[in-house]
């Protein structure tokens, strides 16, 4: 398993924390320095069966100042694809992404689920 994390990211701090209290092995991918490819976020989106603008960080200062959530809907699949890979501040976190699944964000009933 990967997870994408940003390291000041306190639902990151807590999906690292419980992995670690159940023993689970994974590699920790900064999701700043390490951002994701256009081609890993097509995998990823079509294996997760969300919505692409599922993966974007609604919270964060850069998706507010780009004004996305008023621009995301006129744009393209494509185009928000190639939006999430430019900047690992973009994408929501944490990413966990295993051997047949992608959970976005942290839900501990869901990440129970898949693991």
């Amino acid at each position: 398993m990967t997870v994408l994390c940003y390291s000041k990211c306190g639902t990151c701090r807590k999906a690292l924390a419980w992995l670690n209290s159940r023993g689970m092995a994974y590699t920790n991918r900064p999701i700043k320095e390490e951002n994701p490819t256009a081609d890993e976020l097509r995998q990823w989106i079509a294996l997760s069966g969300l919505d692409t603008r599922k993966f974007f960080n609604t919270s964060g200062l850069l998706y507010k100042e780009l004004q996305l959530r008023d621009k995301l809907p006129h744009m393209s699949a494509e185009e928000q694809i190639a939006l999430l890979a430019s900047d690992g501040m973009l994408v929501k976190r944490p990413l966990l992404i295993g051997e047949g699944f992608v959970l976005v964000g942290f839900k501990e009933k869901e990440w129970e689920e898949a693991l």
